[in-house]
């Protein structure tokens, strides 16, 4: 699907119609990850996103305009639930200047190519520039994803290239299908732990004003109130 050029006006509107999160919350949880999702046009980033939050696979979904929001909770030992705010960014030029404004409140990043479109994996090095220029945050969690590796036949990178590519920019390199759901929760259970555990080990400072990671409060009930019994009518 070939987009003509948006005006302001039809650009703003499309840009303030950005969907909703995709599950009921009950608020039941301790942080919320906020995380980005980078890279070319088509190399699946919405179906990637289907496939884990949604259980579902579209062949050929409609490009994103601007940017779409996802969540899911998971629960990390023990006990721990995190909510994940998951954000899926358009690839074309044209919108990249609405994408460059949530790379700083991100914690973690999925630098998304086709394992069928070599351009799409040498645009990797841009993506990650961008956001390691833009960010205030000295640590930011990168995950390397191969999409489409079902597809063998038709591969233009080898595993070798990414796990090279991935090594040097100090991350680690995943081949996904959302067609097969092949690797898709491993994606996001590794880029969950990961950033858990940077957090645990102080590697990532909460900041006043830096919504990548927020600390929820649970409510509970005092001891005061446990305590107290419903008062009892008079039998007068």
């Amino acid at each position: 699907m070939d987009l003509s050029p948006a005006t302001d006006a039809t650009l703003n509107m499309e840009t303030a119609r950005m969907t909703a999160p995709k599950c009921n919350l009950d608020g039941n949880w301790h942080y919320q990850f906020r995380i980005i999702l980078l890279g070319d046009t088509t190399v699946g980033k919405t179906s990637l996103l289907r496939s884990y939050t949604e259980k579902c696979f579209l062949p050929d979904p409609c490009p994103t305009v601007g940017v779409e929001f996802y969540s899911k909770i998971m629960e990390l030992p023990p006990g721990i639930k995190v909510k994940l705010q998951l954000w899926d960014t358009a690839g074309q030029e044209r919108f990249r200047s609405i994408t460059r404004s949530f790379y700083r409140n991100a914690v973690g990043v999925f630098l998304v190519f086709d394992m069928t479109n070599r351009r799409s994996f040498e645009n990797i090095f841009e993506w990650h520039n961008e956001v390691t220029t833009s960010q205030i945050m000295e640590k930011v969690v990168f995950l390397l994803i191969g999409h489409k590796s079902d597809l063998q036949s038709q591969h233009r990178v080898s595993i070798e290239e990414a796990e090279g590519m991935a090594t040097c920019l100090g991350t680690r390199f995943i081949g996904t299908s959302a067609k097969d759901n092949m690797n898709v929760d491993l994606a996001f259970d590794t880029m969950t732990n990961t950033i858990y555990e940077a957090l645990r080990n102080k590697e990532i400072d909460l900041q006043e004003g830096w919504d990548g990671i927020k600390v929820i409060q649970r409510k509970s009930i005092s001891n005061h109130q446990r305590r107290k019994k419903p008062e009892e009518k008079c039998q007068c």
